[in-house]
């Protein structure tokens, strides 16, 4: 094109081929630009898959061929609707900017906006036998596990905020997997295999053994985000469908959650832990989630018992954790500190089962412990998750605690090197 200022008439089609003859995709358009003037064009280009999604041995459509639409009609749909789509999306990435700098100041809204596009482009949406929309997200940077509950559970927030809907189409893959006989357990599973085949767990001790699993982890994490989908949806028929599953997680915590064994938590990097104090906060406000559903539901006799335990579990917790001016990492281990950013359900859903105490308390703590570029996530290691960082500062009740804890993350924007090449 360089030497021509044309491009080929025919397709190579020297296919397949070593990476570093890499195929090109080219297209060539004449623009006239009068002075002082701007010209706009696009172009329609589709990466498709006659199938997305292999789910329990079936072969699943991607979902916007549900109804059997080719790629040549989808782009053609596209084109047609391109101005208008094009429009909305300028609205809403407007709209909400403006919100995100006004809830959380330009920081927040830059870390939000990349957010956005990251939870949604780890998802494969596809077509159920029924046309329904099963989603299936994708761990990037761990085992290329698929539908893995404590990665849905981090960005649940998103999809209940945005569409719910979606949130229950990735719920939905997990508790059907776990309602068959197969999966033995009487906790909920960590995944449903690796993507893009989500024919059943492969972390840990699969289908085989409990080893290394995280059973209050993912049980915790599905019942909050069944209950929290039930209040953003104004109904729960979700929780009834899939009731017993939920009894049985909701007993496991009664019986595990308060002081949980030498288990792994979703900062499964950081190892085993025994007595970990956040992830006990995590099975209470769960079984007071569970409270709620039963309530819901309309069991008065479990909705009565779990509220009562929850609370009882509350003020328990808070003599097993305070260490002086903060709370422990585990139980038993002196001198410890942690991020509780579980106890951000307790403010989510009302359960008010934790005093403001306990979140005061711990966010002055959090301010003596900042490194330049944020708040360690235990006192182990100075390593940290930004997805933590700011569910903990979601904790601070006034501007100057949540600035303090979220404005270093825009030092580590700036200043630290990118894992991708510029």
């Amino acid at each position: 094109f360089l030497k021509s200022g044309n491009l080929p008439q025919d397709d190579d089609l020297d296919q397949p081929r070593a990476a570093d003859r890499s195929p090109q995709l080219a297209v060539e358009m004449k623009l006239q630009v009068p002075a002082s003037q701007t010209v706009e064009r696009h172009v329609g280009l589709a990466f498709t898959q006659p199938l997305a999604i292999e789910y329990l041995n079936r072969r699943l459509k991607p979902y916007w061929a549900r109804d059997g639409k080719t790629p040549q009609a989808m782009l053609t749909q596209a084109m047609q609707e391109y101005a208008a789509v094009a429009k909305r999306s300028k609205d809403f990435d407007e709209k909400l900017t403006a919100k995100l700098l006004k809830d959380g100041g330009p920081v927040y809204a830059r870390l939000a906006t990349l957010a956005f596009r990251q939870t949604l482009a780890a998802n494969g949406l596809a077509a159920d036998l029924d046309g329904s929309p099963l989603q299936f997200p994708k761990e990037n940077f761990s085992n290329g596990c698929i539908a893995t509950v404590d990665v849905l559970y981090p960005s649940s927030p998103f999809f209940l905020y945005f569409n719910p809907a979606l949130l229950e189409a990735q719920l939905k893959p997990v508790m059907e997997y776990a309602a068959l006989s197969r999966w033995k357990f009487p906790f909920a599973p960590h995944d449903l295999g690796t993507y893009p085949l989500a024919n059943g767990q492969v972390y840990g001790g699969g289908e085989r053994t409990e080893d290394d699993q995280m059973p209050v982890e993912e049980s915790g994490n599905m019942l909050l985000m069944i209950a929290a989908m039930g209040r953003a949806q104004g109904d729960w028929h979700f929780a009834k469908q899939y009731w017993p599953l939920l009894v049985k997680w909701a007993a496991y915590l009664k019986d595990k959650g308060l002081d949980p064994e030498n288990q792994l938590s979703t900062d499964d990097f950081a190892g085993h832990l025994a007595h970990n104090a956040n992830l006990s906060i995590k099975a209470i406000d769960a079984l007071g989630a569970f409270a709620e559903m039963a309530k819901g539901v309309g069991d008065d006799r479990l909705a009565k018992e779990y509220a009562g335990l929850a609370a009882e579990m509350a003020k328990k917790w808070s003599d097993l954790a305070r260490e002086g001016d903060h709370y422990k990492l585990a139980f038993d281990a002196a001198n410890t500190w942690s991020q509780k950013y579980n106890l951000v359900w307790d403010d989510l859903l009302g359960l008010k089962l934790f005093p403001a105490s306990v979140k005061n308390t711990e966010l002055a703590f959090y301010k003596t412990k900042l490194n330049q570029y944020g708040l360690p996530l235990d006192s182990r290691r100075d390593y940290t998750k930004l997805d933590w960082e700011l569910w903990t500062a979601t904790l601070a009740d006034d501007d100057v605690t949540f600035h303090t804890l979220v404005d270093p993350l825009g030092k580590w924007l700036d200043e630290t090197p990118t894992r991708v090449p510029l």
